[in-house]
């Protein structure tokens, strides 16, 4: 990973220029203390860690001393337009560090916000982060995987399971891991030429592991998790073996169609069909790929053999949508897979700066007054 710049000369080259040039001007007609007040326009949880060690690091760097007032505790929520974070210091020091500053900021804050809603909707699901594919490098990466494991957290102070984990190793500390998870791709499956060669192969080669398998491959997924169950049985009925459900949403899972999914979904949660959906929520509930009808038929299957303590491990498009559906319809999921805590709309990620005082003495452009903290609108 290319680390964060912390020398002059990197940090000038990652800054907007209109920043170098300020910082050039204000070394030469004399320094002042400023304070920022740094905010998004959307409520999120506040995700400050990764901004803040930076900065911290760079006014060490600086032989500068920064004062960094927090005003919402990481994990908190926030609403839109309000301060997450006050900065003071050498406005020389300062004025080419808004850049960077923003960019660590927004997103995770953002990202934060969906994590939590995430588990709040399946408080009883754990959640595995599964961003690192999705992410346009090490460095979002990390803000990512920070970001589910903050609101995760927020979420289990409220009793949700949250995210127990993540798909690598070297994010895997901030969920309290010392490792990824994950047992098999389709590519394996593809290579073993069968569902159940894959999961033989994998127990063979890690002996003791739990195995979790994923059937989707040759679209038959009642029929291979069934084949895999009943070869390892004794490890299933132990409740070490888990079905991940990924069906493509280009088709049903193996069995169903509308009129199926629509009977599946009146034996198990008929309310869920009875309330005004959009066309959305409805493919959630009865549609193609995984859908609620598609993990209910699976654990039907399993339990009537038998195998009611596999668990179900679900992936595809489960953001804060789709799991508000998937529990309005009871669907008995065990373990979410996703990465959908990632920004849909990355415009709302954009977190802004604006200086609220010069010397100790407010000032703020006009139209963001609502930034001044309550003793300098008094002043102003």
């Amino acid at each position: 990973m290319t680390p964060a710049p912390l020398h002059d000369t990197d940090i000038a080259a990652h800054a907007d220029a209109y920043f170098n040039r300020t910082r050039a001007i204000v070394t030469r007609f004399g320094d002042c203390r400023v304070t920022y007040a740094v905010f998004l326009r959307r409520p999120v949880v506040c995700a400050p860690a990764l901004m803040v060690d930076w900065l911290e690091a760079v006014a060490k760097e600086r032989g500068e001393t920064f004062d960094i007032d927090l005003v919402h505790a990481e994990g908190s929520w926030v609403g839109a337009g309000e301060p997450l974070v006050y900065i003071t210091g050498s406005f020389a020091a300062l004025a080419n560090l808004e850049t960077i500053i923003l960019q660590k900021i927004g997103a995770a804050c953002v990202a934060a916000h969906n994590a939590f809603q995430m588990c709040m909707a399946l408080p009883k699901a754990a959640f595995l982060a599964m961003e690192a594919r999705h992410c346009a490098g090490a460095e979002m990466q990390e803000i990512m995987a920070y970001a589910a494991a903050v609101g995760s957290r927020a979420a289990q102070a409220e009793g949700a399971k949250g995210f127990v984990g993540n798909a690598n190793d070297w994010t895997a500390h901030y969920f309290g891991a010392t490792h990824g998870y994950g047992t098999m791709p389709h590519a394996l499956i593809g290579y073993a030429g069968s569902t159940l060669r894959a999961a033989e192969m994998f127990v063979d080669t890690f002996p003791g592991e739990n195995l979790t398998v994923l059937v989707d491959y040759f679209g038959r997924e009642v029929t291979d998790a069934l084949a895999v169950c009943r070869r390892f049985a004794g490890m299933a009925r132990e409740g070490r073996v888990a079905v991940r459900l990924d069906t493509h949403g280009g088709r049903f899972l193996e069995g169903l169609d509308p009129q199926q999914s629509y009977a599946v979904l009146e034996r198990h949660a008929p309310g869920a069909l009875r309330r005004y959906r959009s066309q959305v929520e409805l493919n959630y509930l009865i549609g193609t790929g995984v859908s609620s009808a598609a993990i209910w038929r699976m654990r039907e299957a399993l339990d009537q053999e038998g195998f009611e303590r596999v668990r179900l491990i679900v992936s595809s498009g489960f953001g804060v949508e789709k799991c508000s559906v998937m529990a309005d319809s009871h669907a008995p999921i065990d373990i979410v897979g996703t990465g959908s805590f990632i920004p849909e709309r990355w415009s709302e990620t954009f977190a802004t700066a604006d200086i609220v005082a010069y010397d100790d003495k407010p000032m703020v452009k006009v139209g963001r007054e609502f930034l001044l903290r309550t003793a300098q609108r008094d002043r102003s």
